[in-house]
C-alpha cells in the first residue's frame, strides 16, 4: 500500500474514532427531562439514606463580583434584619430591599397556615433578592408560631421537657416537625438553638434552656444544629457568649462578673459544639461581660466578637439581639447603636427603625469610620448563607 493511501485511511479512521466519540458525549447530555428524573429517581432509591447535611459548604461560593455591583445603600440594607413588631410597616421595609425580617407573634395569630404563607410570600415578591425570614420558635415558653393553634394543635414543648420525656430521638423528632412547619409557611431560619446554660433555676434564662450541664447542653445543640441543616433551614445560637445567671436585657442592663476560665471551660461548650456543626448564625447578647470588656455590651464590644471569629473559629453570619430592647436603650442613652455594633463586628443588626439605621452606617462609611471592605465581607457571608439554603444561586 502507497504512503498516500495509508495516509488518507488512518485520516478516515481518526474521524471516524472521533464522530463517535462526539455523538455518544451528545447523547448522554442531551437527554430528556424524563431520563434525567428516572435516573435521579433510581439513583435516590438505590443509594442508602444518609444524614449528611444537604447545604453546600461555604467556601465553594463567593458573591464578591455580585457585591461589587451593589451600591452602598444596598449593600448596607443587606445587614438589616428587621424586628417586624406591631406597628412596622413591613411591605415598607420590603419593598426596601432588607435582607431578613424577624417576625413575632402577631404575625401568625388568628391566621390559617394559607394565609401565613401567602402573606410572607407576598412579603418575598416585594424584594428583589430573596430574604432571610426568620422567629424564634424555641419551644416552651418562646413559641411564635405554635401559640396559633390553627398552625399547630398545641404549643411545642420545651427542650428539657422533650428530653425528660423521649431523649434525643424526640428533640430530633420535634426539630424536624419544626423545621418542616415553618419552611411550610416560608420561613427559612429558626432563632434557635437556645445555647445558654444557667447557674440555677432561678435565673432568667432558665426556662428557655436545655439543661443545667454545659456537656448535656452541647449534646442537646449539636444534635438540633445537624438536624437544622439536614432540613436545610438556617440555625442560630444563642446568646452568646452566655446568659448563666444575668438579667433580663430586654428590661435593663445586666453585667455578669464571672472569671475567663467559666466561659471557657463552661459557656462556650455549647457554641463550639454548633459552630463545629455548622450552624449558620450567633446572636450576641446585650449583656456586659467584664472579663472579656468591662465598659460595652457583648453586642458592641469588638473584643467579645474577635473570640468568637478567632478563638472559637465562627466564620457564618453574626447577628445583633434586637436594638430596641431597653437594656441597649438604656446604655446608648436612645442613640443609634447600629454603627457601634458594625464596628464591634456585627453581620446582621436586628432593629425596628431600618431606614435610620442604614444612613447612620451609610455616613459612617462615607467618613472613614466604618471601611467599605468590612461591609463588603459581611453582605458576602449574608449571601452565602441565602445560597446555603437555597434562596439564591
Amino acid at each position: 500500500m502507497s504512503k498516500g493511501k495509508f495516509a488518507v485511511i488512518s485520516i478516515i479512521s481518526v474521524i471516524l474514532v472521533l464522530a463517535v466519540a462526539f455523538s455518544s458525549a451528545y447523547f448522554f447530555s442531551d437527554k430528556s427531562e424524563d431520563e434525567n428524573s428516572a435516573t435521579e429517581a433510581q439513583t435516590q432509591a438505590t443509594e442508602p439514606v444518609t444524614e449528611e447535611p444537604t447545604q453546600p459548604q461555604t467556601e465553594t461560593v463567593d458573591y464578591t463580583d455580585v457585591i461589587s455591583q451593589m451600591t452602598l445603600e444596598e449593600k448596607v440594607a443587606q445587614m438589616m434584619m428587621v424586628s417586624c413588631h406591631e406597628g412596622v410597616d413591613i411591605e415598607a421595609a420590603c419593598s426596601y430591599n432588607v435582607g431578613s425580617i424577624c417576625l413575632y407573634s402577631h404575625s401568625f395569630a388568628d391566621k390559617t397556615a394559607d394565609e401565613v404563607s401567602a402573606m410572607i410570600g407576598s412579603y418575598q415578591e416585594l424584594s428583589s433578592i430573596p430574604m432571610l425570614v426568620s422567629t424564634d420558635e424555641e419551644g416552651g415558653t418562646v413559641v411564635r408560631v405554635s401559640s396559633n393553634e390553627q398552625l399547630r394543635a398545641t404549643p411545642f414543648w420545651s427542650p428539657s421537657e422533650l428530653y425528660n420525656e423521649g431523649g434525643f430521638e424526640l428533640i430530633k423528632s420535634d426539630t424536624i416537625e419544626k423545621a418542616e412547619l415553618l419552611l411550610s409557611l416560608g420561613v427559612n431560619v429558626n432563632l434557635a438553638p437556645v445555647c445558654d446554660v444557667p447557674l440555677s433555676e432561678e435565673n432568667y434564662i432558665y426556662d428557655r434552656c436545655f439543661s443545667l450541664s454545659h456537656e448535656e447542653t452541647s449534646q442537646y445543640v449539636e444534635c438540633v444544629v445537624k438536624t437544622m441543616k439536614e432540613k436545610r433551614i438556617g440555625s442560630t445560637l444563642k446568646h452568646f457568649p452566655g446568659y448563666g445567671g444575668s438579667v433580663d436585657t430586654h428590661e435593663s442592663m445586666s453585667y455578669d462578673y464571672r472569671e475567663y476560665s467559666d466561659f471557657e471551660n463552661g459557656d462556650f461548650l455549647p457554641f463550639i459544639a454548633g459552630i463545629e456543626t455548622g450552624a449558620d448564625s450567633v446572636l450576641v447578647s446585650h449583656n456586659i461581660v467584664t472579663c472579656m470588656d468591662e465598659n460595652m455590651p457583648a453586642s458592641l464590644s469588638k473584643p467579645i466578637h474577635d473570640i468568637l471569629r478567632n478563638d472559637l473559629g465562627f466564620s457564618g453570619v453574626i447577628i445583633t439581639d434586637d436594638l430596641v430592647m431597653q437594656g441597649i436603650q438604656q446604655f446608648t442613652d436612645g442613640e443609634n447603636a447600629a454603627v457601634l455594633a458594625v464596628k464591634a463586628g456585627n453581620d446582621m443588626i436586628i432593629c425596628e427603625d431600618y431606614v435610620s439605621v442604614v444612613n447612620a452606617i451609610i455616613s459612617a462609611v462615607e467618613n472613614g469610620e466604618i471601611n467599605e471592605t468590612q461591609i463588603n465581607d459581611s453582605v458576602n457571608r449574608i449571601l452565602i448563607w441565602k445560597h446555603n439554603l437555597g434562596l439564591i444561586s
